[in-house]
């Protein structure tokens, strides 16, 4: 009885896959991959000439038994994705529910994840969260579904976004979400990595402005409970007066009766003026 290999691959940069993956894929009989095109782009740099076979969305049904058929006839299978680690909004799930139901021997080789690289990248405190993949393609169900995962009470999301529809899906959120706080990460981990953090319209003209929108594949992280106001109370009294100072282009004065009215329930004026001679101070 052969065994089967689950092994992360790099999501971009070849340079992170792990040196126990190579051996990995060095030791097996047998690769099981969704392009053998893109997969032999990996393996070739890395010297493996290890016999690959195509596993995808669109047979992985029917080749499921022949495979179970090669692991009992004791071949040691590797499978992998075109990038990131199988099983993730990849193929491999009915794979390794039939390797379980047949007592064969499974073993993980951890790596490179979009979602988790995602994770690490957004500054945000991660208590929970809560992966969708990715989203209905049709806009009244991406809505619908939105709407749903908004009513939840999980407070960070994660979906998966193609490059041609990823302003869409942006406005989508703006509109069902009501403008929340997310960050959308683009080519992650490639030379031209692209990252976008804000509020969804802020965002959403930010990446209009790269006229390169629409290549490679995004990550977006929704802090969907953690509202524009929550964040703002986050920054000092300083930071909100030189905002609102910008951004609403008012006096000093002007500023501290504006916000002295927007968080009157937390701040008072008196704060704020205080704040107003600190920025004075740091100014001289």
């Amino acid at each position: 009885m052969g065994n089967l290999y689950i092994v992360a691959t790099p999501i971009g940069n070849l340079g992170d896959i792990s040196k126990r993956a190579i051996e990995t894929l060095k030791s097996v009989d047998i690769i099981l991959c969704e392009d053998t095109r893109t997969s032999s782009h990996l393996l070739n740099s890395l010297d493996i000439k290890t016999k690959l076979i195509s596993y995808h969305k669109f047979n992985e049904t029917t080749r499921s038994k022949e495979i179970i058929d090669l692991l009992k006839d004791g071949n040691n299978i590797a499978l992998i994705t075109d990038a990131g680690t199988p099983c993730i909004s990849d193929p491999g799930s009915i794979l390794i529910k039939e390797v379980i139901l047949n007592n064969i021997s499974l073993y993980s080789i951890p790596g490179p994840s979009a979602l988790i690289t995602a994770l690490t990248l957004t500054g945000l405190e991660i208590n929970n969260f809560a992966f969708y993949g990715f989203l209905e393609r049709k806009n009244n169900l991406q809505r619908q579904q939105l709407k749903t995962i908004n009513d939840n009470d999980i407070d960070i999301v994660i979906f998966y976004e193609s490059p041609k529809r990823i302003v869409e899906t942006i406005k989508n959120i703006d509109l069902v979400m009501h403008n929340p706080y997310i960050v959308v990460l683009n080519e992650l981990t490639k030379k031209f990595e692209k990252k976008y953090y804000g509020f969804t319209k802020d965002v959403l003209n930010n990446l209009l402005e790269n006229d390169k929108h629409e290549l490679g594949e995004y990550v977006i992280v929704v802090a969907k409970n953690k509202k524009e106001q929550e964040i703002k109370e986050e920054i000092s009294l300083e930071g909100l007066l030189i905002d609102k100072v910008v951004k609403d282009n008012c006096t000093m004065k002007d500023a501290i009766t504006k916000l002295a009215n927007e968080y009157k329930d937390k701040y008072s004026k008196n704060d704020f003026y205080k704040a107003s001679l600190n920025i004075k101070k740091l100014l001289k």
